[in-house]
């Protein structure tokens, strides 16, 4: 009797770390020779779509990353504190 393979996690709930180490199995399985052609195309299509999930948690942590980056600049001079004083024209 065939193996039934458990139902994997839905992508979008993995981590990225899991998704691209899920990715990476599936690919290191399509490189052997021993390739099921019958679940090829199943395992295609969850590598592209484990893959659309990672650059979309790429994308959503590029976009907060600049903003928090975005947030830190600040209308200032080099040199000069928020304040408008330069750190040479401080005493200390």
């Amino acid at each position: 009797m065939a193996e039934k393979k458990a139902k994997p996690t839905p992508a979008k709930k993995l981590s990225f770390g899991e998704a691209v180490s899920e990715v990476e199995d599936i690919l290191a399985g399509l490189e052997t020779e021993n390739v099921d052609i019958d679940s090829l195309g199943e395992e295609v299509k969850r590598a592209v779509e484990l893959i659309q999930v990672c650059r979309e948690k790429l994308e959503k942590t590029d976009a907060e990353v600049r903003g928090l980056v975005a947030g830190l600049q600040t209308e200032t001079k080099p040199g000069e504190n928020d304040d408008g004083v330069g750190k040479e024209d401080l005493p200390f």
